[in-house]
């Protein structure tokens, strides 16, 4: 009989302080306990300490290259990921990130100094079974010669293959299966690194103000300048450490053997939104949540309530949630997303259509979602008012706001209006016929 694994949250809260790595500014982490299913939430007490963002990957942002940015209210808080593989990699589920900043501090380059922080800090058992990500079948991305793919297995293995290509940083290759002592030992120690040419490139372009010969590994001739190597294939071990923290965004504790080739954050936030909207495709039944549904939803809630999946989930996830009468649904738009491919392809553009479903889905959760509703599905009926505003383009983020018109036993009516920032991009009315599943 195979035992449960509980959640488990810090013993105690424990402070780090240092410069961010991109911003160069200083700022204070303190991360705190927190409740079974909680999460790894983050907030930004120097803005609004009241407003707490969970840290999934629709709540990141996609734009960016170096680092990994989650979006939380009008601000971010940037290079999120060494600090994401701790958890990941140590077994933290559910903890309270404060930070007074924009960006979690670089410390040495590594995640040493948070995974030693937080084990002298230690974890406790919570009365709450852990979450997992289990994959049932293969999923991957690819981007030219980048690649992500994730096969089924029993545990977290990943493969990782380094390859710049380039005379002063030779090509790597590592295997491991992700246990929190071999993740404290093989995976934490290793550095953030770039070559001598990316250096200045980077600063240029507003990146790396914080770091140094110290904190960063500059590989030249395959040797890093005023420093020594922890490990031989230090720098894979980094990108391995990169990817477990991204991989952290999917929604939980990943179970499956990973295989990367020359990937970096852009196309590991991209897997993991694959993930996190796949991972429900095994469930028969749209499972709802009764009269303690939360007023909250990321993918995995979404997907309790609606049949759809991968690549015909268009919400990442729902906020202001009141069953029955309305709800704001958020979608971030990535330039991998399958309908760029032939839709204006060199000029991508959101088609209307794909706006317009995205609309009805958040129509449909608040539907859906009243207790009264379960075991039934929504399908449209007809479309009125519809008026096209404004183009929707990759890097945007759509903000839904939907609110019930009126509804009875067998039919549904909805308004919606879809924004980017403070443009109106789309607004309808949309019917709905609702029946049994």
């Amino acid at each position: 009989m195979i035992q449960p694994v509980y959640q488990q949250t810090l013993r105690e809260a424990v402070t780090f302080r240092g410069v961010g790595l991109h911003t160069g500014k200083t700022v204070e982490v303190k991360v705190k306990p927190a409740e079974p299913d909680t999460g790894i939430v983050f907030a930004r007490t120097d803005l609004d300490p009241r407003l707490r963002v969970r840290a999934v990957a629709s709540a990141t942002r996609l734009n960016e290259a170096r680092q990994t940015t989650l979006v939380v209210g009008e601000g971010v808080i940037r290079t999120i990921e060494h600090l994401m593989a701790v958890f990941h990699g140590l077994g933290v589920d559910n903890t309270i990130v404060e930070v007074d900043g924009e960006e979690i501090p670089g410390m040495d380059g590594s995640a040493k100094e948070f995974a030693e922080g937080i084990n002298h800090a230690g974890l406790v058992k919570q009365d709450r079974e852990r979450r997992f990500v289990e994959i049932g079948e293969p999923i991957y991305v690819d981007q030219g010669d980048q690649s992500l793919i994730v096969l089924p297995a029993p545990n977290l293995t990943i493969s990782y293959t380094l390859s710049y290509r380039h005379e002063d940083l030779a090509d790597q290759f590592l295997s491991l299966c992700i246990l929190p002592e071999i993740f404290e030992r093989e995976i934490a120690p290793a550095r953030t690194f770039v070559l001598k040419e990316e250096a200045q490139l980077l600063l240029a372009r507003g990146f790396g103000k914080g770091a140094n010969f110290e904190n960063t590994l500059v590989f030249e001739k395959n040797s890093p300048i005023e420093n020594s190597l922890r490990f031989d294939n230090e720098a894979c071990r980094h990108k391995i450490m990169d990817l477990l923290g991204d991989l952290f965004l999917s929604g939980g504790f990943l179970k499956g053997h990973v295989i990367a080739t020359r990937s970096g954050h852009l196309l590991n936030l991209e897997f993991a939104r694959k993930i996190a909207m796949s991972s429900g495709k095994s469930q028969e039944k749209p499972h709802h949540f009764g009269s303690n549904i939360p007023s909250t939803l990321d993918v995995e809630g979404i997907q309790k309530i609606l049949p759809h999946r991968y690549p015909f989930l268009f919400v990442d996830r729902i906020e202001k949630l009141h069953p029955g009468k309305k709800a704001t649904g958020y979608k971030l738009v990535s330039s991998n997303d399958y309908y760029f491919q032939g839709h204006f392809p060199g000029h991508p553009v959101m088609p209307g259509v794909l706006i317009m479903e995205a609309l009805a889905q958040v129509g449909g959760v608040v539907m859906l979602s009243m207790p009264e509703m379960q075991g039934k599905i929504a399908y449209f009926m007809s479309v009125d008012y519809c008026k096209f505003r404004q183009t929707v383009v990759p890097g945007d983020e759509l903000r839904m706001e939907v609110e019930v018109l009126r509804y009875r036993s067998k039919t549904g009516q909805c308004a919606g209006r879809a924004y980017v920032g403070d443009k109106l991009v789309c607004e309808a009315e949309v019917k709905f016929a609702i029946v049994d599943r």
